[in-house]
């Protein structure tokens, strides 16, 4: 597998290998030993979700409460994406900043998103669809948004396709809103929860 950090901090962007025959192809894209070699601990995987978008779909800007809060493990198994990684820690060196990568059905590509960092998807084509590997269940009370239409941090969104958002996203707050309103994760409490997630021992259940 090969795996490289993004422009945000903690994020990463994991290319697995394919094998090709006359059958058809094999690719393995979730390997928990150099996942846990790049963040410095395993993955533990408490939920999967699968969404399916129609082109023009645009899902986020999502992010958790820290701690636990929750990592993201996205991959496109049908269509394709452009994910947006967005640096909502208030205090990291990359606040404020995105970065995107294409997830298709040629490439393969996955995209890990650590603990507190936002996340948004955006969909090429119709009938695009995501498998997400994550850390956490989905706690609705925990879970934040962030407009992802928000000038301020101008995600470079395709042009010639119309975003379809839902009612949460629409009226979800901008970068600014959500820091007045004391809705961000810090930088801090992210870096000592990814610290704690390296300290503990991995035993079975």
């Amino acid at each position: 597998m090969d795996v490289r950090p993004l422009a945000i901090a903690d994020a990463l962007v994991v290319t697995p290998p394919q094998f090709a025959d006359d059958r058809g192809l094999f690719t393995a894209p979730f390997q928990s030993e150099p996942l846990a070699a790049a963040i410095g601990h395993p993955l533990r995987v408490l939920q999967t979700n699968v969404s399916v978008s129609r082109r023009g779909a645009l899902r986020g800007i999502h992010y958790a409460d820290v701690a636990p809060s929750q990592a993201k493990y996205v991959t496109a198994v049908g269509g394709s994406f452009l994910d947006f990684v967005v640096d909502v820690r208030v205090g990291s060196p990359t606040f404020g900043q995105w970065d995107s990568v294409v997830l298709d059905t040629r490439d393969r590509r996955v995209v890990y998103v650590p603990e507190g960092v936002g996340h948004a998807l955006f969909a090429l084509e119709d009938t695009s669809t995501a498998l997400f590997h994550c850390s956490t269940p989905f706690v609705p009370g925990r879970e934040r948004a962030l407009d992802a239409r928000d000038p301020e941090l101008g995600l470079d969104l395709p042009g010639g396709i119309e975003p379809i958002v839902s009612a949460a996203d629409a009226a979800a707050p901008s970068l600014a809103e959500a820091r007045e309103r004391g809705l961000l994760p810090s930088y801090a409490a992210c870096t000592a929860w990814y610290r704690e997630l390296a300290q503990q021992v991995d035993t079975p259940d």
